[in-house]
């Protein structure tokens, strides 16, 4: 092979290279930034592109689909000095990639500092339970927060949605043991209305009864008193009706008495009619 062959595939070479460096490709999903001898020169859109080889260079590519950062857990005082254990997740895109490549360092690393800065604040001013029940409103004001701040960057912020809000392992048992005293105290508080109910319903209950038996009583002697006097009607000036009613009155009531637990021995008068006149006294004589 001759100086002149060699020279040839040389050159052959150099103009391919050269091709390959001035023809760019960019893939859907991507922008790339074109700097000009160190210098921002342009971004490259999606699709065939035409850049100066050896003067123009493609610095940074950068992806426009959305990305998902995540915010690594960390210790948040609340305001009535609880410790708890809060993360989230960030999803963002990239709308201006030559502002976020030359604006920051690394903007994944700031919007993690700004998420976590953000997240302490927003929670340092809430109370525990506030913090635990309100993550709805702590998400609109973190997102609040960072979305000025990143779109400095170039980047817009999609949505932050807090992962997990945690009490401490100490404030967890704390809590645990809050809620049995809690549901310990209501147990006694159900049991002590249990009992107050039953007593006044067993009080009603022993009024309502005596009540009706002290009616059944009235009811009981206005039908002795009226039994008496259909009977005295009845018989005229005859005391032996009267005396028979009383008497047999005056056996069942000792009847009873002998029945009772602490009776020992009942003895009945032999003279039960001059006994039961003898209660009666006067009041039937003529």
């Amino acid at each position: 092979m001759g100086g002149f062959s060699v020279v040839m595939i040389v050159m052959v070479a150099l103009v391919v290279f050269t091709i390959f460096k001035g023809v760019r490709i960019v893939p859907q999903g991507y922008k790339w930034i074109v700097q000009r001898l160190g210098k921002y020169h342009q971004t490259l859109e999606p699709g065939l592109n035409i850049i100066i080889p050896y003067v123009d260079d493609v610095a940074y590519k950068l992806t426009t689909k959305d990305i998902v950062l995540d915010i690594p857990s960390q210790e948040v005082i609340t305001r009535d000095n609880v410790v708890i254990i809060a993360n989230a997740v960030a999803y963002i895109s990239i709308v201006q990639p030559e502002k976020a490549v030359y604006g920051i360092e690394d903007y994944e690393h700031g919007i993690r500092n700004l998420v976590q800065t953000s997240l302490r604040s927003i929670i340092g001013e809430m109370d525990l339970d506030s913090a635990l029940s309100s993550r709805d409103h702590i998400k609109a004001l973190l997102k609040q927060a960072i979305s000025e701040d990143i779109a400095d960057w170039g980047i817009t912020l999609k949505t932050v949605e807090i992962q997990d809000i945690n009490p401490s392992d100490t404030m967890q048992t704390a809590m645990e043991e809050q809620a049995a005293a809690e549901r310990q105290r209501r147990a006694t508080v159900t049991r002590a209305d249990g009992q107050k109910q039953a007593a006044i319903l067993e009080a009603d209950g022993r009024l309502e009864a005596s009540r009706r038996d002290a009616e059944a009583q009235v009811v009981l002697a206005k039908g002795s008193e009226e039994s008496i006097r259909l009977i005295t009607q009845a018989m005229g000036k005859e005391e032996m009706p009267v005396v028979y009613l009383l008497g047999e009155q005056y056996i069942k009531a000792m009847r009873e008495l002998a029945e009772s637990d602490n009776a020992k021995t009942v003895v009945l008068p032999a003279d039960i009619l001059s006994t039961v006149k003898g209660m009666v006294g006067n009041k039937f004589k003529p």
